[in-house]
């Protein structure tokens, strides 16, 4: 189903089951995820209080949804757990299986191994 710009404004939830917006004309007071973060802001829990669509032509049309800034809380601070939690997350992504070497970047799904260790196969 390809929708149209006009498709995409249905700010009383109607058609869509939630307020829709045009993408990038969504109404002061809501912002997406990544609008949030930028805020230093997180969605808290709250329900989702719209959608902002942009149709595609080949597939689905995408979407965001919004959240309401005023009931956003801040985020978390990075306590020294958590950021050696994410510190060691980050080294078993860099590590090879094959070689076990840390291979400086992120080791591709793709690939399952390092690239040397892929080509050496």
């Amino acid at each position: 189903m390809s929708l149209s710009f006009a498709d995409c404004h249905d700010p009383t939830g109607r058609v869509h089951g939630l307020p829709t917006f045009p993408w990038r004309l969504a109404p002061d007071g809501l912002a997406t995820r990544r609008q949030l973060r930028a805020l230093g802001l997180r969605p808290g829990g709250q329900d989702i209080a719209g959608q902002v669509l942009r149709p595609r032509r080949w597939r689905g049309p995408l979407t965001a949804y919004l959240y309401r800034v005023e009931r956003a809380l801040p985020v978390r601070p990075m306590t020294p757990a958590r950021a050696a939690a994410l510190a060691k997350a980050n080294a078993a992504r860099r590590t090879c299986p094959a070689c076990r070497r840390d291979a400086g970047y992120v080791i591709p799904v793709s690939l399952g191994m390092c690239v040397p260790c892929h080509d050496h196969r």
